[in-house]
């Protein structure tokens, strides 16, 4: 081994290559270090010497104390009104739940996340305005009762609106407004964007929309350049298919204009989300491996003394191999069973925190709670370049609750809280509350002139308005006359062809109008040749945010493959997920830019309502607009193909969506009047529903329409 023995391990010569690495940096700076690893990274990759980099990084902050910015505003201030929201969050729920005992409700997720949304509302969360379209946030749904207490101190709500909540009907019958379990734009159509309510529809939604801001700046309909979707998730929801399916298409297209925040409040439900395991390096790898970048907020300004006085690594060391199941238990106890059980484990931990009082060690904040920490990860996603920012931040699971739900397996659950917990918490919060109005769970705003409301509304002043706030006004597009691009089908007189054969030559005609035609998006899961479509990729492109960097096989051909920057196409691949969110990115268009598009997702029909439904259910809840086609349509279409390919039961489906209007036509000439009549409810008018009409493969002759019929064929049945 040429003079070398298995010495290597040998610590002199470890620490000698460790004094290298940190001459290096300190001589030629860090930008150098990184390039001089990146060489070794690739030679030592060589097959010979078979080294593979380990995944993921310590279990600390990403950002160091050096690097993060001033915080901007006034941290105090901003600590009191998080208390305060807090606090009406939790009144919100325990008095809803006191009146009615099967109400729901959740207090402890909320607590979890407070601090992280209170430093989105007052620095990041820009509203829209007649001079911006505004950032677009999802918010995490148990999370609900803190943005309706945001929204009172705001004057947006009354107390009689919190004092409704989960009581949509029985609130207006006493001038309240009823708010809404979880965020539901059918319900509250002026201030949720989003529905977030099932788990894993927030995260696919968040990317696609993040991906069709990009669609519209590339195809010059709209400027989204400075616009910036921002998406507050829990660590649980990230094992939902729909949360990780999307995440290497938001890399692939360098959705820059994309942050997560994933609340790591290390529980779920029943119990931990990963108790063996740490869920933050677990979701560092994925993201990391999907090409994210990968903001790690762990530990609050608390822990920097204490890491930095860390000198023979001790710390760093346990808290990366101490599990998620034992964080949550060290939680839910206190700053004496801590200083025993955790800095207790070895003499180097203890002497950390031998200065220190149990309190303090109670006090010890987790990164997702401190507001210093918490901007300045934000601040560095908003500067990331070139791929989408996940923050994965750590919390307490029902923070500040103490023994009634602080860490606790059943924190999820607790919807009430006695006398001496709510006292507890506002001790815990240095709540302005006496003794009688915590114990009565009175509400607090405070005075339109104090430091708080003056601060509040300076705030969101600077950032353009209030959020969540959901605007509905587009300029309407007109539609063209049904005979300029169907006349074939209306008079078909006997001419033999498939109702999805129609359809394409009509949506051909439509696609060449000068006013509808550019606001039409046409969506595809990877079967556009199947349903004779083909002819579209070189008359308007399929998107790609790179354009086409080879050349096709097919080049000279008229039906060539064509993907450009300014494509129309959306083509999603083998993922009808992926394909209705882009669905619906399009169809919310409307409400969520202010710009009116029409998009066509066509797919087999068995693979739609049936594959996903839920969805299509979201797509309802926030009054898409648009057209659902279930192509190769009916029981004997695919029989070759095997039950699975065959669809008796769709509509069955469709039927239950109560704005969605489905149609099963036969011919041709019914379905350009379903197609006229759709275009100008949702483009003209400003009706509030989609469309899910099916389709045929087989060519059979077509007759004509008898006059007069258009009315009686919406209303589902006519004399032919």
């Amino acid at each position: 081994m040429n003079g070398f023995t298995h010495a290597v391990t040998d610590q002199q010569e470890l620490d000698e290559w460790r004094d290298a690495l940190a001459s290096l940096v300190a001589n030629a700076g860090p930008e150098r270090a990184r390039q001089i690893l990146d060489l070794l990274a690739e030679d030592a990759s060589a097959a010979h010497i078979d080294w593979k980099p380990r995944h993921g990084t310590p279990y600390i902050n990403s950002i160091s104390v050096t690097q993060q910015p001033a915080f901007p505003g006034d941290l105090a201030t901003e600590e009191r009104l998080a208390s305060l929201v807090r606090w009406n969050a939790l009144a919100m729920v325990v008095r809803a739940n006191q009146a009615y005992g099967e109400l729901g409700g959740h207090i402890a997720s909320y607590a979890s996340a407070a601090d992280l949304f209170e430093v989105g509302f007052n620095h990041f969360f820009r509203a829209r305005n007649p001079g911006f379209g505004g950032d677009l946030v999802f918010y995490q749904p148990h999370s609900a009762p803190g943005i309706y207490a945001r929204a009172f101190l705001e004057g947006r709500l009354s107390e009689n609106d919190l004092s409704h909540y989960r009581q949509e009907i029985g609130g207006p019958a006493v001038g309240a407004r009823g708010l809404s379990s979880y965020p539901h734009p059918w319900l509250m159509p002026d201030f949720w964007q989003f529905p977030t309510g099932s788990m894993g529809i927030g995260p696919i939604s968040s990317i696609f929309q993040a991906r069709f801001m990009r669609y519209l700046q590339h195809r010059g309909l709209q400027d989204t350049t400075d616009r910036h979707v921002w998406g507050v998730f829990g660590d649980g929801e990230m094992d939902e298919p729909e949360s990780m399916s999307a995440l290497t298409l938001a890399a692939r297209e360098g959705l820059d204009n994309l942050t997560w925040v994933v609340n790591c409040n290390l529980q779920r439900l029943d119990g931990p989300v990963r108790g063996n395991g740490r869920i933050i390096d677990e979701l560092e790898a994925l993201f990391a491996g999907a090409g994210w970048n990968v903001i790690k907020l762990v530990w609050g300004s608390d822990w920097d003394a204490l890491l930095a006085n860390d000198t023979d690594g001790a710390l760093v060391h346990t808290l990366s191999n101490t599990v998620d199941g034992q964080f949550q238990t060290f939680a839910a106890k206190d700053g004496a069973y801590n200083r025993a059980h955790f800095f207790g484990q070895s003499e180097s931990l203890a002497r950390l925190v031998e200065g220190m009082s149990d309190e303090q060690i109670d006090r010890l904040k987790r990164g997702g709670h401190d507001m210093v920490k918490i901007h300045a990860a934000y601040h560095a996603a908003r500067r990331s370049k070139g791929k989408p920012t996940v923050i994965l931040a750590q919390t307490k699971k029902g923070f500040g609750m103490g023994e009634a739900g602080q860490g606790k397996m059943t924190t999820h659950q607790q919807k009430k809280l006695d006398r001496e917990a709510l006292i507890a918490f506002r001790n815990r919060f240095q709540l302005p509350l006496t003794d009688e109005q915590a114990e009565s769970l009175s509400f607090f705003k405070p005075a339109p002139d104090s430091l708080e409301s003056r601060y509040l509304h300076q705030r969101r002043q600077a950032l353009g308005g209030y959020v969540p706030s959901r605007g509905q006004t587009a300029a309407p597009v007109a539609v063209p006359a049904v005979s300029g691009y169907a006349g074939f089908a209306t008079a078909a007189d006997g001419k033999e062809m498939s109702t999805t054969m129609a359809f394409v030559r009509m949506l051909t005609h439509l696609l060449k109008d000068n006013a509808l035609g550019p606001r039409i998006v046409p969506i595809v899961a990877d079967e556009a040749r199947t349903f004779g479509m083909a002819n579209l990729f070189k008359q308007i492109g399929i998107y790609s945010s790179v354009g086409q960097r080879y050349e096709p096989e097919d080049i000279g051909s008229i039906l060539s493959y064509r993907e450009a920057t300014d494509g129309q196409i959306l083509e999603e691949g083998i993922s009808e997920a992926s394909a209705i969110s882009s669905w619906v990115a399009a169809a919310t268009s409307y409400s969520v830019h202010g710009l009116r598009m029409l998009p066509f997702y066509i797919y087999y029909s068995m693979f739609g309502f049936q594959r996903v439904g839920d969805l299509i259910w979201a797509a309802a809840d926030q009054r898409a607009r648009g057209f659902l086609l279930g192509a190769t349509a009916g029981r004997t279409t695919l029989g070759g193909e095997g039950l699975q390919h065959q669809d008796g039961s769709s509509h069955l489906t469709a039927a239950t969506v109560p704005n969605c209007r489905a149609y099963d036509p036969a011919f041709a000439g019914e379905f350009a009047v379903i197609l006229d009549h759709g275009m100008r409810q949702m483009l003209e008018h400003d009706v509030d529903e989609f469309y899910y009409v099916t389709l045929m493969n087989e060519n059979y002759p077509q007759p004509s329409l008898p006059d007069g019929v258009e009315a009686a064929i919406i209303k589902g049945m006519y004399r032919l």
